[in-house]
C-alpha cells in the first residue's frame, strides 16, 4: 500500500515521516520545504505565499500543478483528487488541516461530501496533535481505540441514523437521540461497533490539551 502524505496549509504541529510521497498544497509547501522533506508535488493556487515564495516552490518540487485563484474545489481538494488519480489505492495522511481560516477547517471536515472523493473516503485521515479524524460510509463499522486518545466522537452526514454498540455511550433503539455531533464517548476495554443507514459518519478521535 502506498502510503501518502497531504501537508495543507493549517498549524504543522505533527511533522509527517517516513511515507512514501510527499505532497504540498499551497503554503503546505513550504512547511515541508522549511523542515528538510521532500516536495514530490505542489498543487494550489498559491495565492497565500508570496511570488519569491512561489518561486521557491517551483524550483525545489518535483511536480507543479498550479491552479486558477477562481475554482470550484478547494485547494486540499484539487490537491486529493490529483492524488487518487494518480494513486487509487493509496492511504493519505493529511496534516496541517486545522488551526487556519474556519471555513478551510469546515471544509476539510466534510471532505467525503465531495462526489469525486467519497469513493476513498476509508484512504483519508486527518491529524494533528490532538484529533485524527477518518470517515466511514453507510453500513456497519468495527472501530479499534488509538493511542493516545481519550474520546471518539460522531457527525453523522446525509441524513442517516447513527447505531452505536459496545461504546460507554450506546447509541440504540433503547437509548437514541438525534445531535449534529455526538460528542465525547468512550472506548471500554475493547472495540466499539457503529452502523449508519445512509450517508457517511465522520469519526473524530480526540484528547485533551494538557
Amino acid at each position: 500500500m502506498t502510503k501518502l502524505a497531504v501537508v495543507a496549509g493549517g498549524d504543522l504541529e505533527l511533522l509527517p515521516t517516513a511515507y512514501d510521497g510527499y505532497i504540498g498544497v499551497d503554503a503546505g509547501c513550504l512547511a515541508l520545504l522549511d523542515n528538510g522533506l521532500p516536495l514530490d508535488i505542489a498543487v494550489g493556487d498559491f495565492d497565500s505565499i508570496s511570488k519569491e515564495e512561489l518561486a521557491r516552490v517551483q524550483a525545489q518540487a518535483r511536480l507543479v500543478i498550479q491552479a486558477p485563484a477562481e475554482k470550484d474545489d478547494t485547494d486540499l481538494e484539487l490537491a486529493l483528487k490529483e492524488v487518487f488519480q494518480r494513486y487509487p489505492e493509496a492511504q493519505v495522511t493529511i496534516y496541517g488541516a486545522f488551526g487556519g481560516r474556519l471555513d478551510h477547517m469546515m471544509a476539510n471536515l466534510f471532505l467525503a461530501s465531495e462526489p469525486a472523493l467519497a469513493p476513498f473516503m476509508r484512504q483519508i485521515e486527518l491529524v494533528d496533535k490532538l484529533n485524527l479524524v477518518r470517515f466511514y460510509p453507510a453500513g456497519q463499522h468495527r472501530l479499534f481505540p488509538q493511542k493516545d486518545m481519550t474520546y471518539v466522537s460522531f457527525m453523522p452526514e446525509g441524513g442517516g441514523r447513527l447505531s452505536i454498540w459496545g461504546a460507554k455511550y450506546p447509541l440504540d433503539e433503547a437509548h437514541y437521540f438525534l445531535k449534529k455531533c455526538y460528542a465525547s464517548n468512550e472506548f471500554i476495554d475493547r472495540e466499539m461497533n457503529i452502523g449508519l443507514d445512509k450517508g457517511y459518519v465522520i469519526v473524530i478521535y480526540s484528547k485533551d490539551r494538557r
